[in-house]
């Protein structure tokens, strides 16, 4: 009787412990199937888009450089998908591939500014798609992507910009330490040209000499945070203005920064231009050009303002050190060490194959 009454009890035990076992292993997979794969963001048009947990294919479409910007200063470049478009596969726009090598073999969705091949970007399946047209974005979230809509009108807005994209990529520490950079840059120049009267400060153009035209309304920021004045502003009605010879020899500008060095060329030897004050005292100088063209809107903004306040006034900045501001800058946002001769080219304007 006592060895029926053990054998029982052992059963009994023996019952409960693989259902012990099989209710821990009921508890594990539902613990592995409340696991999150997807989060909310809210993009820079309120609209809310879920996204999964990891980003690892990444899409930019429309302004393609200049999103891709953003992209790399959160050392996320390796992860894009999608080629240049073709008016930026020329020499011009080299270090986007200095920057982020694999994109010379991205296949192409678009060639011009605008609209990409909707049904060419659904076959790279990107985890999110990067733009900048409201309408783009709703297109794309009709083919069952996922857009995130950034926006640029004002001049800090990269800073609001660089914050999303951290979010979105998961890189809000690196992303906050980009804003803390921006800020630094911009209050460190402001102090250093604070106490330079209104009167003194040099009158500036940014120009496109081709077109006679001040493109880019962000010019006027950066250049009067450097300590310049910029001659356009007044004029300017939005974000390109045509402007004539008359206009030139009316403002007379002591400085001139030009968009290309063809413009260079053109300006120092066109008899027209000669009595403009920059031109006869040489100081026309081509904008510098790494990942995109550092006058116009790029995350490139606070080594634009460093160059143009060390332009503008060479003593004041004497100690600057442009060259190992520019080293240290990719090296830190866009996690790429460059040499002293392609600092010396993006300085230029002009890259070279």
């Amino acid at each position: 009787m006592k060895k029926k009454y053990i054998g029982f009890t052992l059963a009994i035990v023996t019952l409960l412990l693989i259902g012990c076992m099989i209710i821990a292993g009921c508890g594990k997979e539902k613990a592995a199937d409340t696991t999150p794969t997807t989060r909310l963001i809210v993009d820079m048009a309120d609209r809310e888009v879920t996204l999964p947990v990891e980003i690892n294919r990444i899409a930019a479409v429309g302004p393609v450089p200049v999103i891709n910007t953003f992209i790399f200063t959160m050392g996320e470049g390796d992860k894009i998908v999608n080629g240049l478009p073709g008016f930026a596969k020329s020499e011009r726009w080299k270090y986007q591939t200095v920057f982020a090598p694999h994109l010379a073999n991205m296949p192409t969705i678009q060639e011009s500014r605008t609209e990409p091949n909707i049904e060419e970007l659904v076959k790279l399946e990107p985890d999110v798609v990067f733009t900048m047209d409201e309408q783009m974005a709703a297109s794309i979230d009709n083919a069952n992507m996922n857009a995130v809509f950034l926006s640029w009108t004002e001049p800090e807005d990269v800073k609001q910009t660089i914050a999303l994209v951290g979010k979105v990529l998961n890189k809000e520490t690196l992303a906050s330490e980009y804003i803390k950079y921006f800020d630094e840059t911009v209050a460190g120049i402001g102090k250093a040209v604070s106490a330079i009267p209104q009167e003194k400060r040099p009158r500036v153009l940014y120009a496109n000499m081709q077109s006679m035209t001040a493109p880019h309304e962000i010019s006027d920021w950066w250049i009067e945070t450097a300590g310049g004045q910029s001659v356009a502003k007044a004029d300017r009605g939005g974000q390109q203005l045509a402007f004539s010879m008359e206009h030139l020899l009316k403002w007379d500008p002591e400085v001139i920064v030009v968009s290309t060095p063809e413009d260079l060329k053109l300006i120092n030897e066109d008899p027209r231009f000669q009595k403009i004050s920059a031109v006869a005292n040489k100081r026309v100088y081509p904008t510098p050009m790494g990942a995109h063209v550092w006058a116009h809107r790029t995350a490139e903004q606070p080594l634009a303002i460093m160059w143009a306040a060390k332009t503008f006034y060479p003593e004041t900045f004497k100690d600057l050190n442009l060259e190992q501001e520019i080293i240290d800058y990719y090296k830190k946002f866009y996690s790429k060490t460059l040499n002293e001769e392609q600092v010396k080219e993006i300085l230029s304007g002009e890259p070279k194959i």
